[in-house]
């Protein structure tokens, strides 16, 4: 081929890659909503604030980063230790034969969950490499398959004890489903090679085999809303998977997409809430109505968004267990849902269970200590919306709907204590009403000083203060503070 051929394909092949990217909509899944039952979900979903996920399967024996390490693009956090490819996939196939988490426990899970102040799961029941940790009938390669160890016991089917153990204790219930199947002849096709995590086949010149994953897909999200009890969230992800009828080839210039990996979303959707109504979809960064939410991923944004979002991120690293993860503190978690809920959003904290079915023991120290921060300061959180000016130097700010305003000081990492006195500058309590901090019996003295507002905490709060990593005060403010 001559250069001029090989430089075209190469920007075709660019300009195909980016349109696969998430673009920026300007109108988001929840304003093209109109179901009233959804909408009512949604405002349930902006209630809850705290979530935890899970991302869980063979690939926990190994500790290596959840499916991505099967396909062929390269990229660093997914390298492989083995150099033949071929030899790696065979490998990597084969963990469910000794995939046996005999101390499997859920209901330790959720209780731990429900102590950090948690209100929703959201566990993989199928991620990119087609291992189902549920009771599919479309496929063997499932954890109650005939080749898995784990098969024989009565938790064997991982999901609905997940789901069952969680909706005891009251939580949110979310199935995270891959739409990408890199098991699935019908999605990798045996006959050609893997070059990246798309479909390996032309589906204009293939279309049969297509609808035959579309189908098997269906038949999959079928089973987990009819099968596992009363589900909140359809958490959808590999974005990539999306209709994309045309690509731009040159300025211009369109082409049609071979690859036009549309799976149907509206069927899915209306089956799914033809059995769950009111049911969240949230197909992750493709836009529109089967996204209700969106869901930035291991950041937080810099300013409140105009619809409902959540942070998905890692407590450690790695999506997945990682031997000898490093955690984040408490401190920083603590900061991270204080940041991401008075900007509007929920936060949803990633653990991985390791090959044997517990949850690290660094995690759950982690989980404890935010319970604790939590059992003293949740008022400030649940139920709360985004209040301009959001955040002033260290204070962050939520709001009820009855006009109460919580203002969440964060403190630095060597601060075990609050400060005697803390300056506000963007709002004043109303005039005659008590300011409190929460945690302690005495109320806050306050008073204007200059262009702002005085808050002069009791001693005892000061010397013995009710938790650590950020206080709250409690009020109910007039207009924003005035010089």
């Amino acid at each position: 081929m001559n250069k001029a051929g090989m430089s075209f394909l190469a920007i075709l092949w660019l300009v195909f890659c980016c349109s696969l990217a998430p673009s920026s909509p300007r109108a988001s899944g929840s304003e093209s909503e109109t179901d009233p039952v959804v909408l009512k979900k949604l405002e349930w979903f902006r209630d809850v604030k705290f979530g935890l996920m899970m991302h869980w399967g063979p690939y926990s024996q190994w500790g290596v980063v959840e499916s991505w390490t099967i396909c062929s693009e390269d990229e660093p956090w997914c390298r492989r230790k083995m150099d033949n490819y071929v030899e790696y996939k065979k490998a990597y196939e084969a963990l469910p034969r000794t995939f046996d988490p005999v101390k499997f426990d859920p209901a330790k899970w959720a209780a731990a969950a429900k102590a950090a102040g948690m209100k929703y799961v959201v566990f993989t029941t199928k991620h990119h490499d087609g291992f189902c940790m549920f009771d599919t009938k479309q496929t063997d390669y499932r954890i109650t398959g005939p080749d898995c160890p784990f098969h024989t016991d009565p938790r064997a089917d991982i999901a609905r004890a997940v789901f069952g153990a969680f909706r005891k204790e009251g939580f949110g219930i979310g199935a995270y489903f891959s739409k990408p199947d890199w098991h699935s002849p019908d999605f990798w096709a045996p006959e050609w090679a893997t070059p990246d995590r798309n479909v390996n086949y032309s589906i204009e010149k293939y279309p049969e085999r297509w609808q035959r994953f579309r189908d098997f897909s269906y038949r999959q999200i079928e089973e987990l809303v009819t099968g596992y009890g009363k589900l909140d969230i359809l958490w959808l992800d590999g974005g990539w998977v999306r209709p994309q009828p045309m690509v731009e080839a040159a300025p211009g210039v369109l082409i049609k997409n071979t690859k036009n990996m549309d799976i149907d979303m509206p069927r899915i959707a209306a089956m799914a809430r033809r059995h769950l109504p009111g049911l969240l979809v949230v197909d992750r960064s493709v836009t529109g109505r089967y996204e209700n939410y969106r869901t930035p991923e291991q950041e937080v944004p810099d300013k409140p968004l105009p619809y409902a979002w959540e942070t998905c991120m890692t407590m450690g690293d790695q999506w997945s267990y990682l031997p000898g993860d490093r955690y984040k503190s408490a401190h920083r978690l603590i900061h991270l849902l204080v940041d991401i809920v008075s900007k509007g959003g929920n936060f949803l904290l990633n653990i991985g269970p390791d090959a044997s079915g517990e949850l690290p023991a660094e995690a759950l120290a982690r989980l404890e200590e935010i319970g604790g921060w939590m059992d003293v300061n949740s008022e400030a959180i649940y139920g709360t919306r985004p209040v301009p000016p959001y955040k002033e130097a260290k204070t962050c700010f939520t709001s009820l709907a009855d006009g109460t305003v919580y203002a969440i000081y964060l403190a630095d990492e060597d601060e075990a204590a609050p400060p005697a006195k803390i300056m506000l500058f963007s709002l004043a309590p109303k005039p005659g009403t008590e300011v409190r901090m929460l945690g302690t019996k005495d109320p806050v003295r306050w008073e204007r000083e200059g262009k702002g507002v005085l808050l002069t905490l009791p001693a005892q709060a000061v010397k013995a203060p009710p938790c650590r990593h950020a206080w709250v005060f409690k009020m109910r403010p007039e207009t924003p503070a005035k010089g």
